[in-house]
């Protein structure tokens, strides 16, 4: 029962109607210096981005945004940049998914299917490479030895990829956040605190539930071009997707 109510939660999620303003195909055709950054430095502008994210306001940040056990566990109080810092280097990957999913949850944001198979191949490549490492030492075969080497190296460049363009493309959700395409910038949300599956209701992830009579979004005049959330049936509106994201 539980598994289910955490299922059916987790189904919420899917029905947000927005989109990212870039897919991952077209980051590195959109903004070719920032993937080459996120590409040889990715700690670093995963640092960078959470940091942004967050408004500049460390006072906000929890591990790995509320989505694991251990967040609000690691004194993210007393040294906010310190336990960033060790989020980005350490668990790098948990790093980048919990930007990810702390803007998609603000805005609203969908995973395209494009999007989903890309990031799927990614997670099934390192599955294989595992594998394929695991049979070759078993068996002791230089030929499965050597495979195995080769699909290590293709899945670290995939990961890598990947993981650059990811972070690209939260870098320019950010910019239309902020009104880099000559729009006004957003309101500040509330302070950041823990996520978890187990809430009652799937609110803004990584922010409290807003106050009687408070919205969990920004107005439409200061959030252009996001739909609110709704679960039904009836979307998208006459004009969707809205102005600033491509056409599917």
């Amino acid at each position: 029962m539980a598994n289910q109510e955490h299922l059916d939660k987790l189904q919420l999620r899917q029905n947000y109607r927005n989109l990212w303003h870039t897919d991952l195909m077209r980051t590195m055709q959109n903004d070719p210096p920032y993937c080459c950054l996120a590409f040889w430095c990715g700690p670093c502008v995963s640092y960078m981005l959470r940091k942004r994210a967050l408004y500049n306001d460390m006072s906000r940040y929890v591990c790995c945004a509320g989505y694991m056990p251990c967040s609000g566990r690691c004194g993210e109080s007393r040294c906010p940049e310190f336990c960033l810092a060790t989020e980005v280097f350490l668990c790098f990957g948990n790093s980048v998914a919990s930007t990810r999913f702390l803007l998609q949850d603000e805005f609203n944001i969908q995973t395209t299917q494009c999007d989903n198979c890309i990031i799927g191949f990614m997670f099934c490549l390192q599955q294989v490479a595992c594998i394929f490492s695991i049979v070759a030492m078993i068996v002791g075969s230089e030929e499965i030895s050597e495979a195995s080497q080769i699909l290590s190296c293709l899945a670290d460049m995939v990961y890598c990829t990947v993981c650059a363009c990811m972070q690209t493309q939260h870098k320019i959700e950010m910019d239309k956040r902020d009104g880099k395409f000559g729009q006004q910038p957003m309101a500040v949300p509330p302070p950041q605190q823990m996520s978890r599956l187990d809430q009652q209701y799937p609110p803004t992830v990584g922010y409290p539930p807003p106050a009687y009579g408070q919205s969990y979004y920004p107005p439409p005049s200061q959030a252009p071009g996001y739909y609110p959330h709704q679960a039904s049936s009836g979307y998208p509106p006459a004009g969707y997707p809205p102005p600033g994201y491509p056409q599917r």
